[in-house]
């Protein structure tokens, strides 16, 4: 009987397993964005009630046998609702999607956090990835010019190792840095200069780049104390992600640049008449004239050729989310014989434990550098060189100028005078530097077992640097016969070794409230960041003396910082924040300073009448006050200090026979410190038609306080005749708006649309620490041609670096009459007295646009700027337009153009005549690009994504300024690098 209960079993076990397996069935399908239609691939896939699944590939297909029709699939992926299907009958499923509003809400990266951007309480704006000028940017500071209101970029120049200067609302100091601090992955960097790099950013490849968020008001800044005067850059790149499957990212791209404009001067047959008419009885002076017509700027630029590769490649490796890049750029500049090569490489790791309770995340970007640097000078002397001359000439006597004109003396040897040919400066001089850079970042997250609610965090950042520059200069080149040609440099050799180390740890605690309705959370931490700088340098002389110089120095920074954020019933929020910092750039008792700020928010929408308003989808009042500080005032890490000088020729004693050189005291402030900067802003977030058009409008005042100011000595002092201390107040004043619109969102054709625009008005309010209705200002803005005077000066109750200039007189006919100016104070002579306050570079609105159009597989975007009320000196023609420089000293110089019609013989240098109106419009970019997915079976077959797109760059300008370009940060055109127009060929692969 047993052994017939257990055939029994025996059999049916075996017609249950049969039938369990005739009941399994094999599922596939692709799963999509049911808004977009666009796969989606790494879609979890699990059998509800098992711990079976499967991912969907990179075409977002899946397959996967389940035990029965009944079964019941569960999919989910990042950024989008999870759905449940069951089986059924249908073998070949199509899924789509539905995105998770909450989950994909734009997150704002801010000071030693996160934040919705609905939860943002101070003024904050971030540009990601599809919004950055990316096609012809190979520097970061070219991927945001325009897209954020109240930040105004000017490029250095058209060099590719050029950096560029960012404001944000204006300037808040005078003699300080008015940079912004800009925070790389966690790591704030030295904004000090890195010898041979040019640009402080170009070490990162811009194709890596993710989002750049900028904090403009205090409350947002204040986080960061004593360095956010001046606005707060936050960039992050690029990581891998959990359920990323393989990914990789190519891109490829052709660079061609052309000038854009050069500067008028006269043809060498215009030039020859003039020459000839003014000078017809000398034929001393005649006989100076050459036979050639060349065009001088000709012969300096280029058309440029560059290309930049990228690659990227993500996935997830044993789990640990992976992302590695390399990068490529070769860039010639339009001047010749500058160039721009760089290598970088990036790694990120983000591993996590303990269910997600542990988290680090590892950054590591690499930078080899190896860059030429052209003779700037030499576009000066292309506009002055007599056009006349040939550039090089096989005639005996300038062979031993290398073959290249020179101007020579009767006797056949160089006039030192004359103008250098600026081919030769260029050709003759080898100026190359290379750097290695290393930035290292390390974050360790962790969420307390024992109370979930609180969260630990470590991060550390490394920055360094290493700098190898040789100078070399033929020994042929005709500048080194100069009087002074023993003493003059002929080659130099310069190292400099940099190190920025941050150590920060944070704890965090967020807790919901719900009995009343709150949520609360706090955050305290601590910070140490350390930097030092090791330069050297070896100085070969043309008569075989060497000289040897150096540096060392170093400065750290202390704080302590924490923040509040409290929120009621979901739309009253309320953040506070303070820090105290301790910098080593102060005596002991003025080290210290405390750093305090506030911000209220109000979500309207989400009171009972907008909470189901149709047409209102956001409506949010901010409201915010902080203090920020300013500690970057000098080169000098240790201004409190007194030092010496070695006295000159002049001031040396005598003691018999001998004359001694004596040590003099500088001028120093022992109590010197910080300027602070106290910002009060008010805000509205708008949201219409769920969000299809957004706008954020901000008024606010910014007053500095403890100006960096440059005062005169009593008089009879033994120190210099200027000190640096703390004496002075400046305000900015302004309003900004930012608006954003999708017009047009189908399937096939979407149009997204973008503009801000931003006024502000910068006075400074004190200079002095007792009133003296007859002190000028603080004089600044060196010119060309009138060594050791200036143009601008800081004055109470004008804009910084106002014009300080004559009014000009001018004929029945509208020309400027030479020498003549308006006797401002009517005491019957010109005097300085009779100088006034003209305008200023800044301009006053500043805006920006942006479109962005895309047809099936075609997309079509441009952006633009238009800056208005902004000045420029045009030092460019003061120095060069006169009749007195077409001959002196036995040589020729051309002019610029402006001599027609200033028909000036001496410099009048202080007219202002020369203020021009530099308002411009600007097309920065404009893209045409075409998507090959879809169209080409090959490529869905081989599962890659292909685009390819043509630029352009520095499209066009409008302007009634003449000179070759309006966008000068200085405000005096002097002769600048030009930026070039830029046609890109660019390819991009995803696979």
């Amino acid at each position: 009987m047993r052994k017939l209960h257990l055939l029994l079993a025996l059999i049916v076990f075996a017609l249950s397993f049969q039938c369990l397996r005739a009941q399994e069935t094999n599922v596939q399908g692709k799963v999509t964005d049911a808004t977009t239609g666009e796969v989606l691939p790494g879609v979890t896939i699990s059998i509800k009630g098992t711990t079976s699944g499967t991912i969907t590939n990179l075409d977002g297909e899946f397959k996967l046998k389940v035990p029965s029709s009944q079964s019941v699939l569960v999919f989910s992926f990042i950024g989008f609702k999870p759905q449940a299907l069951t089986v059924g009958s249908n073998l070949m499923l199509d899924v789509k999607l539905q995105p998770d509003v909450a989950a994909l809400e734009e997150v704002l990266v801010v000071g030693y956090g996160q934040v919705k951007k609905n939860d943002a309480t101070g003024s904050v704006a971030m540009v990601g990835e599809k919004s950055l000028n990316k096609s012809a940017s190979t520097s970061p500071q070219q991927m945001i010019v325009g897209k954020i209101a109240g930040v105004n970029v000017t490029t250095a120049g058209g060099s590719p190792t050029d950096g560029a200067t960012i404001r944000i609302r204006g300037g808040s100091s005078m003699s300080a840095s008015n940079d912004p601090l800009i925070i790389l992955d966690g790591l704030p960097l030295d904004n000090r200069s890195i010898d041979g790099l040019g640009n402080i950013l170009s070490s990162i490849n811009p194709n890596e780049i993710e989002t750049f968020t900028v904090l403009k008001d205090a409350s947002a800044t204040a986080i960061y104390g004593s360095r956010a005067s001046n606005g707060v850059i936050i960039i992050t790149t690029k990581k891998g992600a959990k359920g990323q499957s393989l990914t990789i990212d190519f891109e490829s791209k052709v660079l061609i640049g052309t000038i854009a404009k050069k500067v008028d001067v006269l043809s060498g047959d215009e030039f020859r008449a003039l020459i000839n008419e003014r000078y017809a009885n000398n034929p001393s002076v005649k006989g100076l004239l050459g036979s050639g017509n060349t065009d001088w700027q000709d012969k300096i630029f280029q058309t440029s050729i560059g290309q930049d590769y990228s690659l990227g490649i993500s996935s997830v490796v044993k789990k640990m989310p992976v992302r590695l890049s390399v990068g490529y750029t070769d860039q010639e500049g339009v001047l010749k014989t500058s160039e721009m090569k760089r290598y970088t490489a990036g790694l990120k790791l983000s591993p996590s434990f303990f269910n997600d309770n542990l988290k680090f995340d590892f950054g590591l970007k690499g930078i080899y550098a190896d860059n030429r640097f052209a003779q700037v000078g030499a576009v000066t002397n292309a506009i002055s060189f007599d056009p006349t001359q040939a550039a090089s000439s096989k005639e005996a006597q300038y062979q031993k100028y290398g073959g290249y004109y020179t101007w020579l003396l009767s006797d056949g040897t160089r006039n030192v005078n004359g103008t250098q040919n600026p081919l030769a400066q260029l050709e003759q001089r080898s100026d190359r530097a290379d750097v290695k850079r290393v930035i290292g970042d390390f974050k360790m997250d962790y969420k307390m077992p024992f109370l979930p609610d609180l969260r630990a965090s470590l991060t550390a950042g490394l920055d360094m640097s290493n700098s190898d520059g040789k100078i070399r200069i033929d020994p042929s080149a005709s500048w080194v016969e100069l009087a002074s040609a023993p003493d003059a440099q002929l080659n130099r050799d310069y190292t400099q070794k940099t190190k920025n180390q941050l150590v920060n740890f944070v704890l965090n605690y967020k807790k919901e409230l719900k009995p009343i309705k709150s949520d609360i959370e706090a955050m305290v931490g601590t910070e140490e960041q350390y930097f030092w700088r090791k330069a050297t340098g070896h100085d070969t002389r043309v008569n075989g003396t060497t000289l040897d110089d150096g540096s060392e120095t170093e400065n750290y920074l202390v704080s302590f910082f924490g923040r509040l954020n409290y929120t009621f019933n979901s739309r009253y929020l309320l953040t506070a924040t303070l820090r105290r910092d301790g910098s080593s750039r102060f005596s002991p008792d003025t080290r210290w300073g405390v750093f305090p700020a506030f911000a209220f928010a109000w979500k309207v929408n989400e009171e009972a009448f907008l909470k189901n308003s149709k047409l209102v989808s956001n409506l949010k009042l901010r409201l915010g006050y902080g203090v920020t500080g300013q500690q970057d005032i000098t080169n000098n890490d240790y201004p409190y200090m007194g030092t010496y000088r070695v006295s000159d020729t002049y001031s040396r004693y005598q003691m018999g026979s001998k004359y001694v050189t004596t040590l003099r005291p500088n001028g120093y402030d022992e109590n010197i410190k910080w300027e602070e900067t106290a910002t009060y802003n008010g805000g509205l977030d708008l949201g219409f038609l769920k969000d299809r058009i957004t706008a954020a409008v901000d008024l606010y005042y910014r007053k500095t306080d403890n100006l960096i100011n440059t005062i005169p000595t009593p008089a009879g002092c033994n120190f210099t005749d200027r000190l640096l201390t703390n004496i002075g107040n400046l305000e900015n004043r302004g309003i900004e708006l930012s608006l954003n619109a999708v017009a047009i969102d189908t399937k096939q054709l979407k149009w997204d649309l973008g503009f801000n625009i931003s006024y502000n008005k910068n006075e400074i309010t004190k200079l002095t620490s007792y009133d003296d209705p007859t002190y000028i200002g603080v004089e600044t803005g060196a010119i060309t041609g009138a060594n050791g005077n200036n143009i601008q000066v800081n004055a109470v109750g004008h804009p910084l670096n106002t014009f300080f200039v004559y009014e000009q007189k001018y004929d029945s006919n509208g020309k400027p009459i030479e020498g003549s100016y308006v006797d401002r104070n009517n005491d019957g002579s010109i005097t300085v007295a009779d100088k006034y306050y003209s305008k200023n570079p800044a301009p006053k609105v500043l805006m920006g646009f942006s479109s962005n159009l895309s047809y099936r597989n075609f997309d079509f975007a441009f952006s633009g700027r238009i800056s208005l009320g902004n000045y420029l000196y045009d030092n460019v023609s003061s120095n060069g337009s006169r009749y007195q420089n077409l001959t002196t000293n036995n040589f020729l110089m051309n002019l610029p153009t402006d001599i027609n019609t200033t028909k000036f013989t001496n410099a009048q240098f202080w007219s202002d005549y020369y203020i021009k109106d530099a308002s411009f419009l600007k097309l920065d970019n404009i893209t045409l690009g075409y998507n090959f997915k879809g169209l080409i079976p090959a490529l869905e077959k081989s599962k890659i994504n292909l685009r390819m797109y043509a630029s352009v760059q520095n499209v066009f300008v409008s302007t009634p300024y003449k000179g070759v370009d309006p966008e000068v940060s200085s405000g005096i055109d002097n002769g600048v690098y030009p930026r070039p127009r830029t046609f890109v060929i660019g390819l991009n692969a995803r696979f």
